[in-house]
């Protein structure tokens, strides 16, 4: 079954649209998040669990599939959705940020990406045409072309380089992509430069894929640009297909996204934070680890109907945290994921009832005034993922014709 996205409802008054996907394995609505199961996992949860919480897409990590098991194994083995026991809609995507981002020295030319295995200290090189003949042979029912993820900050002249080279892979991966019952996404790029990310627009959408998604954002600039580059963006990306951002982010990411245009999103923040003992509620974050919830017998998160709040108290999840057992991190991803997917839910009912707007505008009025910043959310909503950039070496980007 080819791939096909219909916008069922647009948002009057801001660039909201309610829609469904249609794959080879089966269809999801969007607004749509896509739990991170990088290595052919979420973390900590079986693909029952995912489906009982409202899962209707997850993805999942090129780069280290590749690594590890392999493509070629997976496809023997029947395809990386029998592999992992989940015969619902996936994606993969390219690889591309990893390799920049899991590496101390890239080398980038024209023809693609060499890289070393954070494994095992290999040399490997992916060129668009590897990295969609990965994807095939994984078999998700979308895939991503791939693509230089632009270092953050880079000058215009850096950010320009880095565009043209990824729209010239972007067309060999269309040409390169062979597969009718798997859909295609390019990627936009053009770091924080307005002028660059319309003409990345704009090109991509001259080539022509099935979906288009905004990368290269939430690197480490500031929310306000962050959001200001969506805003410009999402509307000029073409207004029949599924538009998708790329590794972000907060719930307040995902609302103000979503009035923009914006119908796929994933992120680690759920299952990561949820790791680190810090929960998602109604009423702002809950770090589950502190001492006051020691003799707590309430619910973590009160009028949650999840497993973890439905059976288990502040107090027993805080002592599960503190003796490093396993169903701590079960438990705190099970309801951090279900508090996003309920989250979409609400956004989706928002579409179709008219509110979105409104609904946007009240969810976060929890709390008090002190709370809220300038750029719109309370802090309790802001990042609590271990900081990008503070304490990791930086990447070296090394262009091949630098090294001539």
């Amino acid at each position: 079954m080819a791939f096909h996205f219909e916008i069922l409802k647009k948002d009057e008054t801001t660039g909201a649209r309610l829609g469904r996907c249609r794959t080879a394995h089966g269809g999801f609505n969007t607004p749509a998040f896509m739990p991170v199961g990088t290595q052919g996992t979420v973390k900590a949860l079986t693909p029952e669990d995912l489906r009982e919480m409202g899962a209707e897409i997850i993805l999942s990590n090129t780069y280290h599939l590749y690594l590890r098991p392999g493509h070629e194994r997976v496809l023997r083995l029947g395809g990386l959705h029998r592999f992992m026991h989940w015969d619902y809609p996936l994606l993969t995507d390219s690889g591309g940020f990893q390799v920049f981002s899991l590496n101390s020295l890239v080398r980038v030319s024209e023809e693609g990406v060499e890289f070393q295995s954070h494994i095992d200290g290999s040399r490997h090189k992916i060129t668009p045409e590897r990295a969609v003949e990965i994807q095939e042979a994984l078999g998700a029912d979308i895939i991503m072309c791939l693509d230089e993820c632009t270092p953050y900050p880079a000058t215009h002249e850096a950010a320009e380089r880095s565009l043209e080279l990824t729209l010239n892979w972007s067309r060999r991966c269309k040409d390169a992509h062979r597969r009718e019952n798997q859909a295609l996404f390019g990627i936009v790029q053009g770091g924080m430069y307005p002028d660059l990310r319309k003409r990345s627009a704009e090109s991509l959408g001259e080539i022509g894929f099935d979906g288009y998604a905004l990368g290269g954002l939430s690197v480490g600039e500031s929310k306000d640009t962050m959001l200001e580059v969506v805003s410009r963006t999402a509307p000029l990306l073409p207004i029949g297909r599924p538009r998708y951002l790329m590794g972000v982010g907060t719930p307040w990411d995902i609302a103000q996204a979503v009035l923009y245009g914006v119908d796929m999103f994933d992120c680690v923040l759920p299952t990561r934070n949820a790791r680190n003992g810090m929960l998602f509620t109604k009423s702002g974050r809950l770090i589950i680890k502190n001492a006051r919830y020691a003799d707590d017998e309430s619910p973590a998160d009160p009028g949650c109907p999840c497993y973890t709040f439905r059976n288990y108290s502040r107090a027993y999840l805080r002592h599960l945290y503190l003796a490093e057992e396993i169903l701590a991190m079960r438990l705190n991803t099970i309801h951090n994921l279900f508090f996003y997917l309920s989250f979409m839910e609400e956004i989706r009912r928002a579409i179709a009832e008219e509110r979105l707007k409104d609904w946007v505008k009240t969810c976060y009025a929890q709390g008090t005034a002190e709370e809220e910043t300038e750029s719109g959310p309370p802090d309790r909503w802001r990042s609590f993922s271990p900081k990008k950039l503070a304490g990791k070496k930086k990447t070296a980007f090394v262009r091949a014709d630098a090294m001539k």
